[in-house]
């Protein structure tokens, strides 16, 4: 049995989650999936969409809104009461927190930030990028019990949804009370973008290069006209030319997309941290030898603000737009 603890939003899964169903699925075993939250029948329906089998679910106004401390409880419970397998999520700051709380209440073991895995002997043998990105490493559980893995987000495909597919519900109570609860909700504020860095195939980057808050002109163009999202670099962030929602790198987002634009990004290993499992990179930079283009693609040595605007006006001539 494989459990897949379910994140979302607005009353949707996340797509990261919807890829945790997915490789999951692909495992061969019994999928469960665990929803918490409170009026979640929609999230539930659209599960067994994305592959699950089966679905438990947790509903209370203690769980309305994600705070570790209830949900890494209630997960760790369901594990101790049904002893799966395995326990995935993806390695969004949600899952990578539950799952984390829930392997050290229940002494298991667990492997974060997973791009790649196969099962060996019933053990999930699980491939990683460490050291910021530089070195791949291939590891697995040796011990007994559930083994807990979170899977990076574009790493795995997600099903088809079939809408036709439906499933088991059972419920499961909250562990903890309100007054039990350290942490209190109080508000939320929207971020800026309109297009979410981990959820985006194209992202357009920007770095030290654009000179400034203006400079992100046409980072942001051309990522309208890609329909990607806008990333940026630590320097460009600290500077206080971007919010830090857009930050990609060690310290910020890791991403994996299809397409990744590094406009005038020197890259440093802390940014590469962040974004080198992109699928194509693509580097812009009038420094020759500036780091960046040892990992990219395809490279164009030369001033952001000819290339961009050009590369721009191409593409809008190339997709009609």
């Amino acid at each position: 049995m494989i459990f897949v603890w379910l994140e979302h939003f607005n009353g949707s899964l996340v797509q990261a989650s919807r890829e945790s169903l997915g490789f999951a699925k692909s495992l061969g075993d019994s999928v469960t999936g665990l929803v918490f939250g409170q009026g979640v029948d929609g999230v539930v329906s659209e599960a067994f969409h994305y592959g699950a089998d089966k679905v438990i679910k947790a509903e209370d106004a203690t769980l309305e809104t994600f705070r570790a401390e209830p949900y890494i409880a209630l997960l760790a419970k369901l594990v101790q009461d049904h002893n799966p397998t395995y326990v995935m999520a993806a390695a969004t700051v949600r899952g990578r927190e539950t799952l984390s709380g829930a392997a050290a209440d229940v002494d298991g073991a667990l492997l974060h930030d997973v791009v790649d895995a196969k099962v060996e002997g019933g053990k999930l043998v699980a491939t990683r990028a460490i050291y910021s990105g530089k070195v791949v490493a291939t590891e697995a559980v040796v011990g007994d019990g559930p083994q807990f893995v979170t899977l990076r987000s574009r790493a795995f495909k997600a099903l088809e949804s079939d809408s036709s597919r439906s499933g088991d519900v059972s419920t499961a109570a909250p562990v903890l009370s309100e007054d039990q609860i350290a942490t209190k909700v109080e508000s939320f504020e929207a971020s800026v973008g309109t297009v979410s860095l981990t959820d985006a195939a194209i992202i357009v980057s920007g770095g030290r290069g654009v000179g400034g808050p203006e400079g992100f002109a046409p980072i942001r163009e051309l990522a309208a006209v890609l329909g990607g999202a806008v990333g940026a670099s630590r320097a460009t962030v600290d500077a206080g030319w971007i919010p830090y929602v857009h930050q990609v790198g060690q310290t910020g987002k890791v991403v994996s997309p299809d397409l990744y634009i590094a406009c005038g990004i020197s890259g440093a290993i802390q940014h590469q941290a962040g974004m080198r499992s992109s699928k194509i990179i693509v580097a812009i930079n009038k420094d020759a030898e500036a780091p960046i283009f040892k990992i990219a693609r395809y490279g164009v040595v030369g001033d952001l603000f000819e290339v961009v605007p050009a590369l721009t006006e191409a593409l809008k001539a190339r997709l009609g737009k």
